[in-house]
């Protein structure tokens, strides 16, 4: 119970990837908010899994595009619980195509939510994680597509790029007081979002170039995540753990 009394907030994490670390770390001792925009049945079944391993979570509904809601939300979970130790920016979304295709009001959402929504949160979590006990936590989500790139993909592509550059910025701001900001860059993971993007050929094509030969697993995400919001962590900061089964070294 590494992380008993902290608290954290988990963004998107009625399903897929957010949803396995708020079980992680509520697992580990962690009051969890979990975070979501619209599905309230999906973010109603991850708070019972989050209770049924026998955690401690909180709903939180917000568009982490909205800086007033995010300000808002975050002021109120601090007010709710007394204090923010840990934060994860996982909320995304991808919407595919190439430059020639994509529209104005496309790229400016996908940026909106993915790395507007990612600043944000960090922004308004700042403050509660400076005051924190043995240092906040800010664990940030991009892509392995983030680092290499990928067709098809260019407004999603730079919103996770961005992240990597957030999170090395925000890495060395809030050194100083002890808090960590990291990234954590999946590959080829199996969510709601893999199984509409990634179909048929394009996915055994892909699956072929694992090799560790295997799709990866929310779970296998989440465990780093859980890694890195721990005080065994306290040394790591600025950096981009790749969770890809080694699709990118």
């Amino acid at each position: 119970m590494e992380l008993r009394e902290k608290v954290a907030l988990v963004t998107g994490a009625s399903r897929g990837i957010g949803r396995a670390i708020a079980i992680a770390l509520s697992r580990r001792g962690a009051q969890v908010f979990l975070n979501y925009t619209q599905n309230e049945h999906a973010a109603t079944q991850a708070l019972e899994a989050v209770r049924a391993a026998g955690g401690v979570g909180h709903l939180k509904r917000f568009d982490v595009a909205d800086p007033k809601a995010v300000d808002a939300a975050v002021k109120a979970i601090a007010e709710q619980a007394g204090r923010l130790d840990i934060l994860v920016n996982n909320a995304g979304i991808a919407i595919d195509g190439l430059i020639l295709r994509t529209k104005d009001e496309d790229w400016r959402r996908t940026l909106e939510v993915n790395l507007s929504g990612a600043f944000y949160c960090c922004r308004a979590a700042a403050r509660y994680l400076l005051r924190a006990k043995e240092g906040g936590r800010i664990i940030n989500i991009t892509s392995v597509v983030g680092e290499q790139g990928n067709a098809g993909q260019v407004s999603y592509v730079a919103a996770k790029a961005g992240i990597i550059g957030l999170t090395k910025t925000l890495a060395r701001e809030l050194a100083p007081r002890g808090v960590t900001v990291n990234a954590v860059s999946p590959g080829f993971v199996e969510t709601d979002m893999t199984a509409a993007h990634v179909t048929g050929e394009y996915r055994e094509q892909l699956l072929s170039q694992v090799p560790l030969g295997r799709i990866g697993t929310p779970e296998d995400v989440a465990e780093a995540v859980a890694f890195l919001a721990a005080p065994g962590a306290s040394y790591i900061t600025g950096q981009v753990i790749r969770i890809n089964g080694g699709l990118l070294m």
